[in-house]
């Protein structure tokens, strides 16, 4: 029944993008005769330098609609043939007609842009052709000469702000004689002095004081440049101001409500706290203040106060202003008025899965304590615990579990880096943290698995550059516990895998440490063309390893070495994630995205455990197969055997023998905006293939649990996955809510061209069927449905 209900929902899914799809073929069918769609925009004679940004300046009326949105406009907002008017938000994009009074204006603004890029004589005129109730719209330009700067000077009233210019404009001009007129040059250059005087004690400076004129000799194409910088009105000059002591109020959390109660507090003699609040300790605040007594007044360090205080994340508002002093002085007191955020919150989350015949759900509280212990630290205590159910089983709801999962964590987020020897002050390009963390896991899947895993840590982040993020954990402490099902175990050592057996039937310790370097976090919400870099290690054992040279640790009866009468592990495990962003104009944007892996067990370990392991699929990997159902390499389940007993074993040891100690997961990407405004959110969409798939270090353990999962440098390129789809992103402000359907395209479990599964679509039976007879109790689905909060990546 339920395979039947996921394959009517692809049914329908394809029959509604079919509609959608013809609905756009005739999208003029509901405009009235005497009105026609633009169809397209054209711009002939323009530089191709120019071309993208001139067209921008076509008014969005009468600029070409999205297929997609006009068709769901007209699907879902016309009836008996015509356009609805009783809805007050239509769904889609109503369709742009002709307008010749925007096709003016836009001409207009055309000319006018051209004009501003040194083409003083260019002349645009517009042409309109209108067919079947459809307009397209032809802009021709004529450029004319290309004007150049034949001079540049400059009229400064006050020498000390001239010499100052003199010094830094080549750091930043971008007018240079000779070159070709440019009006945002000129607007570049009013910035960057702006900002130059701001940086160098100009308090009272404004953008007005600089003007420009420019002289065109229409005749020889010349165009003179004259800067004027003025001085303020009845002054000879303008004036350095430097700061004095600084004031700083933190209200209460609701800013209305302040107490007659206030602590009262002078920091550093430049200082002074009135927290009405009462919760905050001055000295942690202070330390991320950059406006000091004594320095010139700098735009730069206002920037960086106000960052850093709001990266705190403990204030909801940060204002700063400056008085001036009444002596003659010119000196300005800072003044800070900060409303702090709540300080406790509860944050209650919760998802239902359904996927191949097994559903649940998972439910997860978070308690957040902002400022523990008055110094902008992070207290979180999480708890999770998630459900999958077997649809197949038989009984009442308790027998139809098929896992539970059970998770609790508590965090202590420090805004420092906590270490037992001085260290240099850091945070000008970012806050430091240490997170000292301990969580307990407690995973139990029906007759085949249980794990018991506790954690405690430290760990450093700290921020090279704004661009470059380090992490650092020195110490990580973890005990696991696994256990077999006693059935389970026997029937896995009768088929000859007692070194899984061993390694997840029994208690481990793990000392380690691991490091993480990212890059360009801070651009994943741009639109700009960058590449993104995580590349991490985790290594275990190492340590130990040493010590055991020197103390000759006991031995336990498998042959492991053991501290505290716990074997421990020993490897080294990499991955990293690179990814290439590139815009495409507008809001879109296209990624290609690599994701490689690799754990290497040795010495005390002869094979990594169960959740050290990599695994393939899910919601941000290859979309179309579910986590931990693809590879490793050309595996399929089928070669357990096709009696009870191998149903029963593919059964338990489902979820758990899909892994491997090498991954290889990419992704393409086309991102696109749909719709500004759906039921209150952006709606955005993406066209997406992935590929990859895990595999096992060569071994004879490998060969008897994963036959054809072994990793082969001549034949992985083969085993990769392949899958293609298309998804939707909800962004509604706070989150992005996202659906992501999944098909699959190339399946290396099976042989040749069989591995080529998408042909079997739309005519599955046989096929489904004759996977139910080798594979069952497992079902194949060819489409897979993904929901998630966030990004995929």
């Amino acid at each position: 029944m339920k395979s039947y209900s996921i394959c009517r929902s692809s049914s329908l899914a394809s029959i509604l993008l079919l509609i959608i799809i013809l609905s756009s073929c005739n999208a003029t069918r509901f405009i009235p005769d005497d009105q026609a769609l633009v169809k397209s925009v054209k711009l002939d004679s323009v530089s191709e330098e120019f071309e993208a940004k001139a067209l921008t300046f076509v008014q969005n009326d009468i600029r070409p609609n999205s297929r997609l949105n006009l068709a769901l406009y007209n699907l879902l907002n016309t009836k008996k043939g015509k356009y609805r008017t009783d809805r007050v938000r239509a769904i889609g994009e109503a369709p742009h007609l002709l307008d010749s009074s925007l096709v003016e204006i836009s001409r207009l603004q055309i000319e006018k842009f051209l004009a501003t890029k040194g083409f003083f004589k260019a002349k645009v005129k517009s042409d309109i052709l209108v067919e079947n109730k459809k307009a397209t719209i032809t802009f021709t330009a004529e450029q004319g000469p290309e004007f150049k700067i034949s001079s540049i000077n400059y009229e400064i009233a006050d020498s000390a702000v001239a010499k100052l210019y003199q010094e830094n404009r080549p750091k930043f001009t971008k007018m240079r004689e000779g070159q070709r007129f440019d009006s945002d040059s000129l607007a570049f250059e009013r910035e960057q002095i702006f900002r130059l005087m701001k940086q160098n004690g100009y308090y009272d400076y404004v953008r007005q004081f600089v003007r420009f004129d420019v002289d065109s000799n229409l005749n020889s194409s010349q165009a003179k440049v004259i800067m004027y910088l003025a001085n303020p009105t009845d002054k000879n000059s303008h004036q350095v101001y430097t700061i004095d002591n600084s004031f700083i109020t933190i209200r209460n959390s609701d800013a209305l409500t302040d107490s007659l109660i206030k602590d009262t507090v002078n920091v550093d003699t430049q200082f002074n706290f009135v927290d009405y609040s009462g919760k905050f300790k001055p000295k942690p605040i202070a330390r991320y203040i950059y406006i000091k007594k004594g320095d010139i007044y700098n735009i730069d360090k206002e920037d960086l106060t106000y960052d850093r205080l709001y990266d705190l994340n403990v204030f909801r508002t940060v204002k700063i202003d400056y008085a001036k002093m009444s002596d003659s002085t010119n000196r300005l007191q800072p003044r800070y008025d900060i409303v702090p955020l709540k300080r406790m919150s509860n944050r209650v989350e919760g998802e239902y899965t359904f996927n191949s015949g097994r559903n649940g759900f998972n439910v997860g509280n978070t308690y957040t304590n902002r400022n523990l212990f008055g110094g902008a630290e992070l207290l979180e205590v999480k708890a999770k615990y998630g459900v999958l159910f077997d649809a197949n089983a038989t009984g009442n709801l308790i027998d139809k579990i098929f896992s539970r999962d059970l998770q609790l964590g508590v965090n202590l987020v420090l805004p420092k880096l906590l270490v037992p020897f001085p260290i240099p002050m850091m945070g000008k390009n970012g806050i430091p943290h240490t997170t000292i963390s301990s969580s307990v896991q407690l995973f139990d899947q029906k007759n085949a698995f249980s794990s018991r895993v506790f954690i405690n840590s430290i760990t450093y982040d700290w921020v090279e550059t704004k661009y470059k993020l380090h992490t650092l954990t020195p110490i990580n402490i973890e005990f696991r516990k696994g256990k077999l099902n006693p059935v389970f175990r026997d029937t896995l050592r009768q088929r000859g895998y007692e070194l899984y057996v061993r390694t997840n039937n029994r208690a481990f310790f793990n000392l380690g440490s691991q490091y993480a370097y990212t890059l360009n976090t801070i651009r994943l919400n741009t639109y700009s063309n960058f590449i993104y870099l995580r590349g991490a290690i985790d290594a275990a054992g190492n340590t130990l390893g040493l010590l055991d040279k020197v103390f000759n640790f006991k031995t336990d009866t498998a042959g492991s070495k053991t501290i505290f009468g716990l074997p421990y592990q020993e490897y080294v495990k990499l991955e990293a994630d690179v990814r290439f962003y590139r815009s495409l104009g507008g809001e879109k944007q296209f990624i290609f995205r690599l994701n490689p892996g690799i754990g290497i067990p040795h010495g005390n370990s002869e094979q990594l455990t169960f959740e050290k392991n990599f695994f393939a699929g899910g919601s941000s990997g290859v979309r179309a197969w579910q986590a931990r159902t693809l590879g490793p390499g050309n595996y399929n389940r089928a070669s357990l055997g096709t009696d009870e007993k191998a149903n029963t074993l593919r059964r338990n040891l489902r979820n758990l023998d899909q892994l491997g100690e090498y991954k290889l997961e990419g992704n393409l990407e086309y991102r696109f905006k749909i719709a500004d405004n759906i039921l209150n959110a952006k709606v955005k969409g993406a066209t997406f293939v992935d590929f990859g798939n895990v595999w096992r270090k060569s071994s004879a353990a490998a060969m008897i649990e994963n036959p054809g999962g072994e990793f082969k440098f001549n034949k992985f390129l083969g085993q990769l996955a392949v899958g293609t789809g298309a998804g939707l992103r909800f962004d509604l402000n706070y989150f992005v809510f996202r659906f992501d359907l999944g098909i699959k395209v190339k399946d290396p479990q099976f042989k040749g061209s069989d591995q080529y599964v998408l042909k079997y679509l739309f005519n599955k039976s046989e096929f489904k069927e004759k996977y139910a007879i080798t594979n069952y109790p497992d079902v194949y689905r060819l489409v897979q449905y993904n929901f998630g909060i966030g990004m995929p990546f």
